[in-house]
């Protein structure tokens, strides 16, 4: 189906690029801050059995995971408030015009940092922001962050957003902040604005991956969550791409 915008452009909605990585109940689910893998596991009570391969009716699962350790997801500034503000309740719209930037970040010390001027000079505004860092390794989809210090942002990229007007912020990292940081999050509460002005229409998704075939450039973003009532949920982020009539 198409879908026409303005400026004689239009997507094509059957065309979506997931950018997501789903959660699974094996070794290809990516890991982070210290948790145990994801739990499949059938449900088992008072002679029930739910799995099918194991003679019951139904496949009926419970499902252990957390948000932000397992998988795409997309949180809001209740992952740093004292109160736990939901994202179900903060993202209010989920189509987004959306800019995809690929970025080497900066050996600084003993730290891979993304940095202002890992970004290419823009003279427009886009909702969103999707960063490839680079090397763009297939590692990303199962690795297991904890430990690694992985690249984080520069408070200086706060720069860049606030030029671009740019209120969501994918990334194929674990976080937008350094691993061990003593719990400052600073690019996080720099993001936020929390606890000065605290900007509740804005979030962050993180553990994304963006395949080597997606160029950089314009895309139209559907943000898509889970209607989890809590900072955090699973997301599914698709990017459609823009054509001229």
């Amino acid at each position: 189906m198409l879908f026409f915008l303005e400026n004689n452009t239009f997507i094509d909605t059957e065309k979506g690029i997931d950018i997501s990585l789903p959660l699974t109940n094996d070794s290809e689910n990516p890991i982070a801050w210290y948790v145990d893998k994801p739990v499949f596991e059938p449900v088992r009570a008072n002679g029930f059995i739910g799995s099918v391969q194991e003679g019951g009716a139904v496949n009926f699962r419970n499902i252990f995971f957390n948000p932000h350790g397992h998988g795409t997801h997309t949180e809001c500034l209740g992952h740093i408030t004292q109160e736990v503000y939901s994202v179900n309740q903060s993202l209010k719209s989920y189509f987004f015009a959306a800019e995809v930037i690929s970025v080497t970040p900066e050996q600084i010390g003993g730290d891979l940092l993304i940095t202002e001027k890992c970004f290419p000079t823009l003279n427009k505004n886009f909702d969103a922001l999707i960063i490839r860092t680079l090397p763009n390794e297939l590692s990303k989809k199962h690795k297991n962050y904890s430990s690694s210090n992985p690249a984080y942002l520069h408070l200086n990229v706060i720069n860049f957003l606030e030029k671009h007007g740019v209120k969501h912020l994918l990334i194929d990292l674990p976080s937008v902040d350094k691993e061990e940081d003593g719990g400052a999050l600073a690019f996080h509460h720099a993001f936020w604005k929390v606890p000065e002005n605290p900007q509740f229409d804005k979030t962050i998704t993180e553990l994304i991956f963006v395949a080597d075939e997606v160029q950089d450039g314009e895309y139209i973003l559907n943000l898509q969550t889970a209607p989890f009532e809590n900072d955090a949920s699973p997301s599914r982020p698709l990017l459609f791409q823009i054509y001229k009539k």
